[in-house]
């Protein structure tokens, strides 16, 4: 548990500096703990460190991990096949990948169909443009969205991107802040839509997210590896 301990303070140190840089709060980036292949055991040694929100790619991998580790809030944060929908709002507090109106239109029906709970999603936007990378493309997001935030049971909490792998995390920043402008724009556009987060940054561009304005990073191998 000492490495996940000190991988923790790490991340966490290098947050705060890349948020006092960017003229914000640490405590407003939420640290999301990717556990990819992690196994349950690695993911309580995490929770003992203080974290207390997981990240997932994948529905099936989820499944054991939800069930064995209690008191935690857990991220769907790779993309969501509609027939997995079902199960990932059993799972999940939070979808990060809605990439389509069918995509949502499914999700509000089986939440709808639930608890009345209203399902929270974010919207993934390619913000790359690489054809192998989900996402909505940037020019569509604003349709998507403006069909999306009338439907029942579903609450849009913000959008989420990847940058592409580039030499030095500095090589992100455009992709971050073009997200960061979409955010802004959608948010003047349709003011009833909050989009209050961004979901961007991960173990090799973070600090560059974090002072783009990302309010969530999801972090795999600087605490796990």
């Amino acid at each position: 548990m000492a490495d996940i301990a000190t991988n923790v303070a790490r991340v966490r140190a290098r947050i705060a500096e890349a948020a006092a840089r960017g003229g914000r709060r640490p405590e407003d980036v939420l640290l999301v703990a990717v556990t990819k292949t992690v196994g349950v055991d690695r993911i309580r040694d995490a929770v003992a460190c203080g974290l207390r929100v997981f990240g997932e790619n994948r529905v099936q991998e989820a499944r054991e991990k939800v069930r064995e580790v209690d008191g935690v809030s857990w991220h769907l944060v790779g993309s969501l096949q509609r027939n997995k929908v079902r199960e990932a709002l059993r799972l999940f507090d939070l979808i990060h990948s809605v990439d389509s109106l069918p995509l949502a239109e499914e999700i509000s029906r089986r939440a709808s169909a639930a608890s009345g709970r209203p399902a929270e999603v974010l919207i993934q936007v390619n913000i790359s443009g690489e054809p192998q990378k989900h996402g909505v493309a940037p020019e569509a997001v604003g349709e998507l969205l403006a069909r999306a935030i009338r439907l029942p049971g579903l609450r849009i909490r913000g959008l989420m991107g990847i940058a592409p792998i580039v030499p030095r995390a500095e090589d992100a920043r455009p992709f971050f802040r073009r997200l960061r402008d979409l955010r802004d724009r959608l948010r003047d556009a349709l003011p009833e839509a909050q989009l209050e987060h961004l979901s961007m940054g991960m173990t090799d561009d973070f600090e560059v997210a974090v002072e783009e304005g990302s309010t969530m990073v999801r972090i795999g191998r600087a605490l796990f590896t």
